[in-house]
């Protein structure tokens, strides 16, 4: 494809992870596009490309080498999200393996508990996942009605959850429940779940407008016991703060994987607008054309160098949530908008599913949907003000 960004070089890419960059790009096209069709049809990988992955050293990047990750930081992790999606791997949830999940334990959990499955988790041997929303509880993680109550030394856990990204192939699930249901934000707990416990269930692989290849899922827990031990954080009621700390890096992940979005649609329209022609000459050489690419280029690197600035920000523990917020808002409002205007660009041929463009818009919907609504997003950035 055509480098468009020829000229621009983030500020925190050095040449152990150009290295890096260059074997995460070698797997994903080795490894996991020609299974891309497969993986659409059935809905979800295969489990054997979660151990590939940890076998290549690609899962848990940021997580210390004492439990088999990659020594690494969220550089590292950044590195790995951009080579997936600029392979157009949309079903590979090692964002939510790695990004999300994984910190949680890094942060919170003991030393037993993350010599209990951290292990598993850098190795794919295990999938992570973590139940936020409820089938009437999204962005509002204060309200969820999900129980984690005390029986002698385990927590019994009641309720059910929706949406859940890994839902169908995941082993460990970090539940957001209520472990005092009468104290609002106050009330709420981490509690990690094994799948092989009893009381648990999966619901439907959920059929979606974008990203087919990734299990999404509903997930059922009827009187589902684990142990006290299996809480993440020193008491009771961190839940709803653990949550605040950790969602500025998601948001900053959401945005990052816009960014290379916009870029990978750009590249993509600029070869096929070279290619094509109409009326005696190539699409390119239109002025609308090349006007509107020129505004894309313009908005893409501008929301290339924020949002590397705030990862700058993040490796120096000073991203705040407002920050965050105001990426992941803006980077995915212009991802959309971006791919559409590509589609657009592609004429029929955008509309067609064997065009990489068609599904980049799908899968892109999202984006400003999850890790917290893009109006919660102005909501917070509004607080600011």
């Amino acid at each position: 494809m055509t480098a468009i960004f020829e000229n621009y070089t983030s500020p925190w890419l050095n040449d152990e992870l150009r290295i890096l960059q260059d074997s995460a790009k070698k797997f994903f096209e080795q490894e996991m596009v020609p299974h891309q069709e497969r993986w659409i049809e059935q809905g979800q990988l295969d489990k054997e490309a979660w151990h590939k992955a940890g076998q290549a050293g690609l899962l848990c990047a940021a997580v210390s080498s004492e439990y088999g990750g990659g020594g690494g930081d969220f550089r590292h992790e950044t590195v790995i999200m951009e080579e997936q999606m600029r392979a157009g791997i949309g079903g590979f949830g090692n964002q939510v393996h790695s990004q999300i999940v994984v910190p949680y334990i890094v942060e919170y959990g003991t030393q037993a508990q993350k010599e209990q499955w951290l292990p598993k988790l850098t190795s794919g041997e295990w999938v992570g996942a973590i139940a936020m929303t409820e089938p009437n509880t999204g962005s509002d993680l204060q309200s969820v009605r999900t129980s984690a109550l005390r029986d002698g030394d385990d927590y019994v856990i009641n309720g059910s959850k929706t949406y859940i990204s890994n839902g169908q192939l995941c082993d460990l699930i970090i539940v957001v429940a209520k472990t005092d249901p009468n104290l609002g934000a106050k009330g709420i707990s981490l509690i990690v779940a094994e799948t092989s416990r009893e009381g648990f269930k999966r619901g439907r692989n959920l059929k979606k407008l974008g990203q087919p290849s990734s299990d999404t899922s509903e997930l059922f827990f009827d009187a589902c016991r684990v142990p006290i031990t299996n809480r993440l954080g020193d008491s009771e009621g961190h839940g709803f703060a653990q949550l605040m700390q950790q969602l500025p890096q998601e948001r900053l992940g959401i945005a990052q994987a816009a960014v290379v979005d916009m870029e990978r649609a750009i590249e993509l329209t600029l070869d096929f607008v070279k290619e094509r022609r109409a009326f005696g000459q190539r699409i390119l050489d239109f002025q609308n054309t090349k006007f509107k690419l020129a505004e894309c280029k313009t908005e893409a690197l501008i929301a290339r160098t924020f949002v590397d600035q705030c990862l700058v920000k993040h490796l120096a523990g000073e991203l705040d949530a407002s920050t965050a917020s105001m990426a992941k808002y803006w980077a995915t409002e212009k991802q959309n908008q971006i791919i559409d205007t590509c589609l657009q660009l592609h004429g029929g041929a955008g509309y067609m599913d064997e065009y990489p463009i068609s599904r980049m818009y799908r899968d892109a919907r999202v984006q400003p949907i999850y890790g917290g609504t893009n109006e919660i997003m102005k909501e917070l950035i509004s607080r600011t003000l």
